[in-house]
C-alpha cells in the first residue's frame, strides 16, 4: 500500500511536463535522461497508474495531472516559505502561472499585474471557456475563467461582466449590412477568434437567425482581430473598451445599439496559504472592479 509520494520523483513528473521531454527534464535537473525516466516509472509503480503520455511533447494523463497539481503547490508553498526565512536566493523570482483569455488580457489584465511588486508572471492565453482546463491539469496557479464552478481544490471570486458590441467598419456596414440584421449577418463575411471561437454564431442566433456566414476570417489575435474588422474584413464582435474609442471616432459603427453579449468573468486559484496568489488575487480583483460591468 502507498504510504507516500517521494518528493524527488514528483519534481521530477513536473520537469518532464514543463520542459516536454525527459531530455529536456533531465537538462534542467542536471541528471542523466535514465535518471528521469526511472524516477517516472518508480512514481507510476507506487501509485498503480500510467501518469504521462510518452507523445512529444509528453501529456499527463488524468492522474498524472493531479500530481503535477500537487508538485506545483508544493513548489509554490516551499517558496513562499524560504522568502519569510529569508533564505530565497539573489535574483531569485517568485512565479506565478496564470491562465487568461486574449480580450482580457487585451484590456484590463496589465495593469492588475503593475500592482504587484517581486512576482515573476508566467501567462497562459487561453479562451475564457477553457482556462478552467489549465487549472485541473495543474498547468497554472489561477486563471480568469467564464465557469462560476470551482476547480477541485480551487477558490472562486466573480469579477464582473465584460461586454461584446457588434461592430463593423462604416464601409463595410454599408455594402454587406445595409438591411435586417437577421437575414444579412447570416451572408457576410465575419471575423473570428480561432476554431473553437463561437461568439459571432450566438450573436446571429440571438438575433434569430442561424449562425454567422461561411466566409470567415480567422485571427488569433485580440490586437489583430480588432485590426481586421476596422480594415473591413468583416464584422465582429468586440470588447466594449476596444471598440468605445474608435465607435466615437466613427473608425467603427454599431450594428445594433441595443443589442450585445455579457460573458461572466471570474477569478479561480488555488486554495493555498500563499501571500503572493493573495496580493495578486486582491489587484485582479480591484482592477475588474474599475474595467468591468458589475
Amino acid at each position: 500500500m502507498m504510504t507516500e509520494l517521494p518528493l524527488e520523483q514528483v519534481r521530477t513528473l513536473l520537469a518532464v511536463v514543463d520542459e516536454g521531454t525527459f531530455d529536456a527534464a533531465a537538462a534542467a535537473l542536471h541528471v542523466t535522461p535514465s535518471a528521469v525516466s526511472q524516477r517516472v516509472k518508480a512514481l507510476e509503480q507506487r501509485t498503480g497508474r500510467v501518469l504521462l503520455q510518452r507523445t512529444k511533447p509528453v501529456i499527463p494523463t488524468d492522474s498524472g495531472a493531479v500530481l503535477v497539481r500537487f508538485a506545483r503547490q508544493l513548489a509554490r508553498l516551499e517558496g513562499d516559505a524560504r522568502a519569510e526565512l529569508g533564505l530565497s536566493g539573489a535574483g531569485e523570482p517568485t512565479r506565478v502561472s496564470v491562465a487568461v483569455n486574449a480580450d482580457t488580457l487585451a484590456t484590463w489584465f496589465l495593469a492588475a499585474l503593475t500592482q504587484v511588486d517581486g512576482l515573476c508572471f508566467e501567462l497562459h492565453r487561453e479562451d475564457e471557456d477553457h482556462t478552467a482546463a489549465l487549472l485541473r491539469e495543474g498547468l497554472v496557479m489561477a486563471a480568469v475563467t467564464s465557469s462560476a464552478d470551482p476547480v477541485p481544490g480551487c477558490s472562486v471570486r466573480p469579477l464582473g461582466r465584460m461586454r461584446y458590441l457588434p461592430a463593423a467598419a462604416p464601409e463595410f456596414a454599408a455594402r454587406h449590412l445595409d438591411g435586417p440584421l437577421r437575414d444579412l449577418l447570416p451572408e457576410a463575411p465575419v471575423v473570428v477568434f480561432d476554431r473553437k471561437d463561437d461568439f459571432q454564431d450566438g450573436f446571429v442566433r440571438k438575433l434569430g437567425g442561424p449562425a454567422a456566414g461561411p466566409l470567415r476570417h480567422y485571427v488569433p489575435t485580440s490586437e489583430g482581430f480588432l485590426d481586421a474588422v476596422v480594415a473591413g474584413l468583416g464584422w465582429g464582435m468586440l470588447p466594449e473598451a476596444q471598440a468605445g474609442p474608435l465607435l466615437r471616432e466613427g473608425r467603427l459603427v454599431l450594428l445594433a445599439p441595443r443589442q450585445w453579449m455579457d460573458v461572466r468573468l471570474y477569478w479561480q486559484q488555488w486554495k493555498l496559504d500563499s501571500p503572493a496568489l493573495e496580493a495578486l488575487a486582491e489587484a485582479v480583483t480591484a482592477t475588474a472592479a474599475r474595467a468591468l460591468r458589475r
